[in-house]
C-alpha cells in the first residue's frame, strides 16, 4: 500500500503530439520531491485513452502501467499495482459479466505479482463497479484485487468501500480525504497533485500523525484550490499553468479531442490561486 498522496501525472507532448519522455520524467521527479508518495501514470488526467499501448510501455520503461500485455509489463517493471477500468464500451452489463471480465484479465496476465486497483469513475466510463461486485472480486482474488480508486464523488459509496475487509481505498480527490483516513484509508489520488502536491500531502501527513485539528485547518485552503479547478477543464487548465510556470509552451500541447484554454482563462485562474501561495 502506498500511504499518502498519489499523483495521476499529466502526459506531456511535443509540438507534433509525440510523447515527451524528458518532460515526463522531470515532472515525476518534481512531484515526488514535493510531497507525493506515488505516481499513477496514464489515468484520466494523463489523457490515457489518447496514449497508445506501445507509447505507455515505452514511457513506463523510461519511468515505470496498463489491458493484459500492459498489465504484465507494468508488473514486471516493479509497479506497485495496475489501476484498471471495467470494460466500458458495452453498457448495461451485469455484475456477472463484469466479474467474468476481471477473471479473464487475471488469468490472462498470469503473474504471481499482479496487484489490481479497480478504477470506479462511472461519470466518465459509463460503467460502474457496484459494492457487491467489488466485494465479490475481493473475496475471490484477495491477493490480486487489493484496492480501488473511487472517483465517483459519492462519499457514501467511498464509505461503503472502506468497509470492505482489507480493501485499500483511495478517494479520487482531496475533498473527502480526512474522513477517508479516519476510516482507515491511506490517502488519496488527486489530479490537482500535479500543482498542489505539497498542500495536499501536508493534510494527509497531519492526519496520519493524529493532528486532526491542524489537518482540518490545512484542509480548508486545499479544498478551496480544488474547487477553483472544478470551474475549468482540469487537464487543459493544469497544463496551461505548467506552461506558464516553466516557460515551456509544450506543456500546452493536448491530444484531440482536448482543446487548450484561452490565455484570459489561464491568467484568471492563476490570479485566483495566488492568494493560496501558488504562483504561475
Amino acid at each position: 500500500m502506498i500511504k499518502g498522496l498519489i499523483a495521476p501525472i499529466l502526459s506531456p507532448f511535443n509540438d507534433d503530439l509525440s510523447f515527451n519522455q524528458d518532460m515526463y520524467n522531470a515532472l515525476a521527479a518534481e512531484l515526488l520531491q514535493t510531497g507525493c508518495s506515488g505516481l499513477a501514470p496514464f489515468g484520466t488526467t494523463g489523457e490515457a485513452l489518447s496514449v497508445g499501448s506501445a507509447e505507455r510501455m515505452a514511457a513506463l520503461e523510461g519511468l515505470v502501467a496498463s489491458g493484459i500485455a500492459l498489465s504484465r509489463h507494468a508488473v514486471e517493471l516493479g509497479c506497485a499495482g495496475v489501476m484498471t477500468l471495467p470494460p466500458f464500451y458495452f453498457k448495461g452489463m451485469g455484475d456477472d459479466g463484469l466479474f467474468d471480465y476481471f477473471e479473464k484479465l487475471i488469468d490472462g496476465v498470469d503473474h504471481a505479482g499482479l496487484k489490481i486497483y479497480l478504477y470506479h469513475i462511472p461519470q466518465v466510463s459509463g460503467v460502474g463497479l457496484s459494492i457487491n461486485l467489488v466485494t465479490r472480486l475481493r473475496a475471490a482474488y484477495p491477493d490480486v484485487i487489493v484496492g480501488i480508486k473511487d472517483s465517483s464523488g459519492d462519499w457514501d459509496n467511498t464509505r461503503r468501500l472502506l468497509a470492505i475487509d482489507g480493501l485499500i481505498v483511495y478517494p479520487g480527490a482531496e475533498l473527502p480525504v480526512i474522513d477517508a483516513i479516519r476510516l482507515g484509508g491511506p490517502g488519496c489520488i488527486s489530479a490537482t497533485a500535479n500543482l498542489n502536491g505539497s498542500g495536499i500531502a501536508n493534510v494527509i501527513d497531519l492526519c496520519h500523525a493524529g493532528k486532526w485539528d491542524e489537518a482540518e485547518a490545512a484542509h480548508k485552503p486545499v479544498k478551496d484550490v480544488r474547487l477553483l479547478f472544478q470551474d475549468y477543464a482540469p487537464i487543459p487548465a493544469q497544463k496551461a499553468l505548467l506552461a506558464r510556470r516553466t516557460g515551456d509552451a509544450r506543456w500546452n500541447n493536448l491530444r484531440p479531442p482536448f482543446r487548450g484554454i484561452s490565455d484570459e482563462k489561464r491568467d484568471s485562474l492563476a490570479a485566483s490561486l495566488a492568494p493560496y501561495g501558488m504562483t504561475f
